[in-house]
């Protein structure tokens, strides 16, 4: 049985009954550019005679922004969960359940959603987790409460994030200095297009009395995966001594980048068939932010007209978990994404897997 066949089987998402009424972001405080950080590698960049503004010339990112030190990802969470909130007057006691889906987190445990739930005031029913699925974190917690309230046991829930990048290119850059190789700038280059930022997304099943007019009917969605490419691209803890750990990530782009092309034709492929669409009907595309490269590659191996998709990564850089829904909500704002249109949301993570979101805007 062939990956399709078997996605057909397995893998039909369709929904009558969901809908997205909002998606309220918070942007981390400072800026920090391309150039900035190449600043800070000038040793390594004199070594190797790499000119500056290469790191904007190769990601096609001229800017990020991060976190003050010490921030509290909870608090990011907190702050965009309290703006949907008030943008839809939901009553906090309809919120069946509130989901964190960051990469990053305030610590193991506790779930971090445990602290935002408290914040906010939920209901003793509620249910209160995190998900963890790489930079589709925030799909995936869509796609988990859509299941839950299709399935008719909630009439709401919300999906938070937080994702900080200050400290791993902190980290990073430190590591590229003390170990000065062309590979592991090769390797590292990914880690320094990092931002930072929250969102919030809730979703109902349309009955409540809700004083926002959003109301974005989440139709279906496709998801494949390849988890034989799991090496990839890894960001963890590794032994830097007796009991001392140090941050650490790398990312093998090329091939992260060709593999996962590759996943994005069938899913897509995938996807399609079950809307029953082809190309042309897709209206809009909201893809994961990486780079210049990546969204090249991406759209025109999708067939995608470059003009359909809208692109935050030159000043918002990748920011995780939170590129897509922010980047969503930010061409919602700008009249990008307009009542009607049929759009696609679109991500690719490392694992590899990769989630495609169809919805009627």
């Amino acid at each position: 049985m062939g990956l399709l066949e078997r996605s057909e089987l397995y893998g039909l998402m369709k929904y009558s009954r969901v809908f997205i009424n909002s998606l309220a972001y918070e942007l981390a405080p400072q800026v920090v550019s391309s150039s900035d950080l190449e600043s800070r590698l000038a040793p390594l960049y004199q070594k190797f005679r790499i000119p500056m503004g290469q790191l904007a010339a190769l990601t096609g990112i001229t800017e990020r922004r991060w976190w003050p030190k010490g921030h509290r990802l909870s608090d990011g969470a907190i702050a965009a969960a309290r703006k949907a909130l008030n943008e839809t007057g939901i009553n906090v006691s309809d919120l069946g359940a509130v989901v964190y889906t960051g990469v990053c987190r305030d610590q193991h445990e506790p779930a971090t959603a445990c602290r935002i739930a408290a914040e906010l005031g939920v209901s003793k029913d509620t249910a209160i987790y995190d998900i963890s699925n790489a930079c589709l974190g925030v799909l995936s917690g869509i796609l988990d409460i859509a299941n839950r309230i299709e399935l008719g046991q909630i009439k709401a829930g919300m999906v938070v994030s937080c994702e900080s990048a200050r400290d791993i290119v902190d980290a990073t850059i430190d590591h590229m200095l003390a170990e000065p190789t062309m590979q592991n700038f090769a390797q590292s280059l990914a880690t320094l297009t990092g931002g930072s930022g929250a969102v919030a997304v809730i979703l109902t099943d349309g009955t409540l009395d809700l004083k926002t007019t959003r109301q974005h009917q989440l139709l279906g969605a496709s998801h494949l995966s390849a988890p034989e490419h799991h090496q990839l691209c890894q960001w963890g803890l590794q032994e830097a001594g007796h009991l001392l750990y140090r941050e650490f990530m790398r990312t093998d782009a090329v091939t992260l980048l060709k593999e996962g092309v590759e996943l994005a034709k069938h899913t897509w492929e995938h996807f399609l068939e079950q809307r029953d669409w082809v190309v042309e009907q897709v209206d809009k595309v909201i893809c994961h932010q990486v780079g210049a490269s990546n969204r090249r590659q991406v759209l025109n191996a999708l067939n995608i007209p470059h003009e359909k998709e809208y692109p935050t990564y030159q000043t918002l850089g990748n920011m995780g978990t939170v590129s897509l829904p922010v980047t969503a909500a930010i061409a919602h704002d700008e009249g990008f994404l307009r009542v009607g249109d049929q759009v696609s949301f679109l991500g690719i993570g490392s694992g590899l897997n990769c989630m495609m979101l169809g919805i009627k805007w």
